[in-house]
């Protein structure tokens, strides 16, 4: 079996690496292509992952480059994970919004609007090369963001082999089995809703149901990403919160949280990888690998415990380390992978994916993508019903859910008009005047990718 990944000069390469050399024998994926356009990374963190991949599995067939149709050619599966016009311009994404005082974040905040300006015809170009080289019935997995977005353009546009995929789900879900120190695999969760707007409305470890015992567990405010909520409010969501959920529920916080940060989340992340691609470039990665991967753990560090700290005010101090030889966790590839093993198993599991809804909530169309637990078979997957829910989470849902149809319209017909009602309905922005000066901005900003809209 042949598994492709466009961006495969991405900083976080050897994650999708190791998961893949991992499991590559389970799986029997016996050929791997790392596919990026930009030459440079794709030879430093393109590298890392290979080498990574052959200390792991020294007989699976790994290839680099950059011909996006070779990747693809004869592929079975392919997973895009791109970040199209680069670090730089999420950061003016970003800055944008925040000089109207709007948050600024790449998936939640306006600026996700921006950065599917560019991702789409990216991301269709490459769902084209699918299905003209690859196998037929190949499937695509995104993790490009903001997966919502570019999830429900890709199906509007009629690329129904895309599914998008998000580890958030599953690594709270992971973390919730470290706080109790039960076994991997042994907590499920019943999620509803959409791409970083979800919510469990049950989590069991090993068939108990602990969701309201976790509601309450102080140690979980510590230890998990329920650090950034109060308890009263998941007691009165009668849930557990998607982490990005704090974007909507302390909104100004967050705001005022960024614009008092020396640097926002963007620019963070623009720094570290500048810094660290610099140091890379001046090793040897094939013949001195140790000390590359020592520099990639430095910076990785500091990367992960930033992560949301400037729009929460909360840093984590965690040591991070790279464990190339220890169990895969299932996180960034993980989901990917768990969808094959499932689909190629010959029995029915479960899991967290971007759908269609199909009736799965009450009160969004049957082609609204949706972020849902499904059942997964051999044939795809089947979302599972959860009829009427919570009517608040239900409203703030459904008012995105708006949003992102519109944005599909809009991306696809390139029409400013569906991108300003858009923007106006995005309950981050709620406003005509804001979300008209957003467009005029952003078109600009995103001329060189975005010609031709009206």
């Amino acid at each position: 079996m042949k598994l492709a990944v466009i961006g495969g000069g991405g900083v976080r390469s050897m994650f999708l690496a190791k998961s893949i050399a991992q499991k590559a024998a389970g799986l029997e994926i016996n050929e791997i292509v790392f596919m990026d356009k930009d030459e440079k990374k794709l030879g430093i963190y393109g590298l890392m992952a290979k080498t990574v991949a052959g200390k792991i599995n020294p007989d699976m067939r790994f290839t680099l480059t950059l011909d996006a149709t070779e990747a693809v050619k004869d592929a079975d599966y392919v997973i895009t994970t791109i970040r199209e016009g680069g670090d730089d311009m999420r950061v003016r994404d970003e800055r944008i919004a925040l000089n109207m005082g709007l948050l600024g974040q790449e998936t939640t905040g306006a600026a996700g609007f921006s950065f599917a300006m560019r991702s789409v015809d990216a991301l269709a170009g490459y769902c084209e090369l699918v299905k003209k080289n690859a196998k037929p019935g190949c499937k695509v997995f995104n993790f490009t963001n903001p997966a919502g977005v570019v999830s429900q353009t890709l199906r509007d546009m009629g690329y129904d082999f895309t599914y998008g995929i998000c580890d958030a789900p599953s690594g709270m879900l992971h973390s919730f089995e470290k706080l109790y120190g039960a076994p991997e695999g042994s907590a499920k969760g019943e999620l509803y809703g959409l791409n970083h707007l979800s919510y469990f409305s049950r989590i069991t470890i090993d068939g108990r149901d602990v969701l309201d015992e976790l509601i309450e567990n102080d140690r979980a405010y510590e230890e998990t990403d329920l650090r950034y909520f109060e308890k009263s409010l998941l007691r009165e969501r009668k849930a557990i919160l998607n982490e990005y959920l704090y974007y909507f529920y302390y909104r100004e916080k967050a705001v005022e949280n960024i614009l008092r940060a020396e640097k926002t989340r963007g620019e963070q992340i623009a720094q570290i990888n500048r810094q660290m691609t610099a140091e890379l470039e001046k090793i040897d990665i094939e013949n001195n690998f140790d000390s590359a991967l020592a520099v990639f753990e430095h910076w990785y560090g500091e990367r992960e415990n930033n992560y949301m700290a400037a729009e929460s005010g909360i840093k984590r101090q965690t040591k991070w380390a790279f464990d190339m030889f220890g169990k895969d966790d299932g996180g960034y590839a993980g989901v990917a992978l768990k969808f094959m093993e499932i689909a190629r198993g010959g029995k029915t599991y479960s899991m967290i994916l971007c759908v269609p809804n199909e009736g799965a909530i009450e009160g969004l169309y049957d082609s609204d993508v949706v972020e849902v637990t499904c059942d997964i078979t051999g044939n795809g997957a089947v979302p599972h019903r959860f009829g009427k829910v919570d009517e608040q989470n239900l409203e703030l849902i459904r008012r995105v859910k708006i949003y992102e149809r519109l944005a599909s319209e809009a991306i696809r017909e390139k029409s400013k008009t569906r991108a300003v009602e858009a923007l106006t309905l995005h309950p981050l922005v709620a406003s005509y005047s804001l979300a008209t000066r957003l467009v005029d901005a952003y078109l600009e900003h995103n001329k060189e990718y975005t010609g031709g809209w009206k």
